[in-house]
């Protein structure tokens, strides 16, 4: 299962693919290797395909309106090919018809790796994997860590606050001047206790010895293991296997220029 590699070799194979992504413009390569993010995240990413759609499915209008937009103003270097049809002024080309699709295919492939890897990490397992492989300093591990514990805490102080104002007779105000005023009544209460948690928390660290210092030791331990460097290697290895297989082909098209 994917939720077993680590944190750290996982983030790495997810970013070079979804950088080296944005140099193509073609529809071949990007849709190709769609089609495998897709076939892992279903077959050993043990990720349920009814929350998955859940999440993906608003980032698919997303996508088509970076695609539509990258078909009306496509610039000259890919607006080559034949006129298929025009709207107003705008002629849309069958070079500014495959940019677009390329870019929407490309966004598409984001979003699923981005998936991939978000649904099958664990948040604390990533920041431990991230002192202990990649030498970040804890002050900023932790309090990132720290940070993302907090935001459900605030998320059920904001509910109770709503029904706290609404016990009290004070509903949701109309009008520019209204909100500000909510904003304020929900924004104070929230801030403070905001600053007595952080405060907590620093105590708490501190009182248990933790320094920042980058020598320490810690309970779970992360290691790289064969396991890691397969996955890593399975998720880059089929990408350039696609771009050579789409170069073969002569599909290949990066920057505009044809290969």
């Amino acid at each position: 299962m994917i939720s077993s590699i680590n944190p750290s070799i996982k983030a790495i194979a997810v970013l070079i693919p979804g950088i080296l992504l944005s140099f193509t413009f073609d529809v071949f390569t990007p849709l190709s290797y769609f089609v495998f993010i897709l076939i892992v995240t279903f077959t050993i990413g043990g990720i349920s395909i009814l929350k998955w759609l859940k999440i993906f499915s608003p980032f698919v209008f997303v996508a088509l309106s970076f695609g539509w937009m990258a078909i009306l103003y496509t610039n000259q270097s890919f607006s080559n090919g034949e006129v298929i049809v025009t709207l107003w002024s705008l002629e849309i080309t069958s070079g500014s018809m495959l940019t677009g699709i390329s870019l929407a295919l490309r966004s598409l492939c984001f979003v699923a790796l981005s998936l991939l890897f978000a649904l099958t990490t664990d948040s604390t397992k990533f920041m431990l994997s991230l002192m202990q492989q990649c030498k970040v300093p804890p002050v900023i591990t932790y309090g990132i860590l720290a940070g993302y514990r907090f935001l459900p805490l605030f998320q059920q102080e904001l509910q109770i606050l709503r029904q706290a104002h609404h016990i009290r007779g004070v509903g949701r105000t109309k009008g520019l001047k209204g909100k500000l005023n909510q904003f304020r009544r929900y924004a104070i209460p929230l801030l403070a206790n905001g600053i007595r948690k952080a405060e907590r928390v620093a105590i708490a660290m501190e009182s248990k010895g933790f320094t920042g210092d980058t020598d320490r030791t810690h309970y779970h331990q992360m290691t790289i293991e064969k396991k890691d460097w397969i996955f890593f290697s399975f998720i880059v290895g089929i990408f350039f296997l696609i771009v050579a297989l789409s170069y073969s082909l002569g599909y290949l098209n990066i920057f505009g220029k044809q290969f």
